[in-house]
């Protein structure tokens, strides 16, 4: 039970503080807008930090690439199969949605009004222009200081991946400059660290104010995205999964992944973290035959960048923000955008410090909701926590023997066997 709480204790802490906070919503009513600039507070200071801490983390772990001793046709399988993988997750999430409306029935006109009635500039001007047009703009600025915004998110991630490349390029001669990188992601994740000790408060102060003014109603939304999730969930995590093995290596692969994958899983769910499950994980995919070279880099890489679990809940915030907001889903460019930026939330801000956090923020930029929209979906993020961790983690050791089959042929597990 002590280790429970303390693997779960942020989590828990903020579920509290989000179930207290609608609590005096319900209580209070309209009169919890007197809570709202504690909850304000907590924003500014997450969309303060949110440009040095992705410039910082995404240019330091694309320059550190360069230090791993990786075999070029490893590093290309692992690459692709970790983008499939992921667009799989991203369209079974967006099927689910269509399907399954988690904000279906809920009063769109009414949130929208509350929650400053404003769509954002990104919004408006993407119906302006062509598609050549937008873009140039969603991935490009025109000028240097263009990149110090908050709403310029991808423009700051694609700067960051070029310059981490060209750092990785120069080598030993820019071994300051990467030091240099790596401190100050340090010392942005301190600071993410002192910011989120106020979390509960703003949070709170925050639901407690949206509830006032909304009722309950936006609580039975929480409940459908829940169970959507679990849903998903339960159909990636048994079908795909299996497939995925089946495909690697056969029957045999599909019985040697279902026979060793109950103790990643449930370290997984205990821990409710990648990283903490990375040691069962290497042991698991060694147990099952993966070669030693290719183990050691598709686990710990994975645990930071081929998540899975967090497309999925990606593509279930944002449908959510859209249901909120009344915009329209049911068009073949927003439901490609949608993948594209689960699919960023999933792969390159998981390997940021407070990804989940600044994965949300991400959403908001690019689609131009309003700052006050990030507690709302801050709430999914908590309640899925633990099923999007079993999908991020025990999913790197199917993707491990994918690339395995692919490196080493369809009968690599027959010659580990024989060896």
């Amino acid at each position: 039970m002590e280790s429970f709480f303390k693997n779960y204790k942020i989590s828990l802490v903020l579920l509290l503080s989000i179930l207290l906070g609608g609590v005096i919503g319900v209580i209070l009513g309209p009169k919890a807008t007197a809570l709202e600039p504690f909850g304000q507070i907590f924003l500014n200071l997450m969309f303060t930090i949110i440009v040095p801490l992705v410039f910082f983390s995404v240019t330091s772990a694309i320059a550190n690439m360069s230090g791993m001793n990786r075999l070029g046709k490893i590093m290309i399988n692992i690459a692709i199969i970790f983008v499939i993988t992921a667009l799989i997750s991203g369209i079974l999430a967006i099927v689910g949605a269509l399907v399954f409306n988690p904000t279906k029935g809920l009063n769109g006109e009414t949130i929208n009004t509350i929650l400053s009635g404003a769509t954002g500039e990104i919004g408006k001007e993407a119906h302006q222009m062509s598609l050549s047009q937008q873009l140039v703009k969603t991935i490009t600025v025109g000028d240097f200081s263009g990149l110090f915004s908050k709403g310029n998110m991808l423009q700051i991630i694609v700067f960051s991946v070029l310059l981490g490349i060209a750092i990785a390029l120069v080598g030993e001669k820019a071994a300051n400059v990467k030091k240099l990188l790596n401190e100050a992601t340090t010392v942005m994740m301190k600071m993410v660290e002192i910011i989120m000790y106020y979390a509960p408060i703003g949070l709170g102060c925050y639901f407690a104010s949206v509830v006032g003014q909304l009722g309950t109603q936006i609580l039975q939304g929480y409940w459908k995205a829940f169970l959507l999730y679990l849903g998903l969930t339960v159909i990636y995590y048994f079908i795909f999964f299996s497939i995925y093995s089946y495909v690697s290596a056969g029957k045999m692969g599909f019985k040697a992944f279902w026979k060793n994958s109950i103790s990643p899983t449930v370290t997984a769910l205990a821990t409710c973290s990648s990283a903490a499950s990375i040691p069962i994980n290497l042991e698991t995919i060694k147990k099952i035959g993966v070669p030693k070279d290719i183990a050691e880099t598709v686990i710990p890489l994975g645990a930071n960048t081929h998540k899975d679990g967090s497309v999925i809940g990606g593509v279930i915030k944002i449908v959510f923000l859209f249901g909120l907001f009344g915009k329209e889903i049911n068009s073949i460019p927003v439901l490609l955008s949608i993948l594209l930026v689960s699919f960023l939330v999933g792969a390159v801000m998981g390997a940021i410090p407070g990804g989940g956090m600044i994965g949300e923020m991400l959403i908001i930029s690019v689609y131009g909701f309003p700052p006050e929209a990030l507690p709302i979906i801050a709430v999914i993020s908590t309640i899925i926590d633990a099923p999007a961790t079993v999908l991020n983690s025990t999913g790197n050791i199917a993707c491990g023997m994918l690339v395995s089959r692919f490196v080493d042929g369809k009968e690599w597990m027959k010659n580990r066997d024989a060896l």
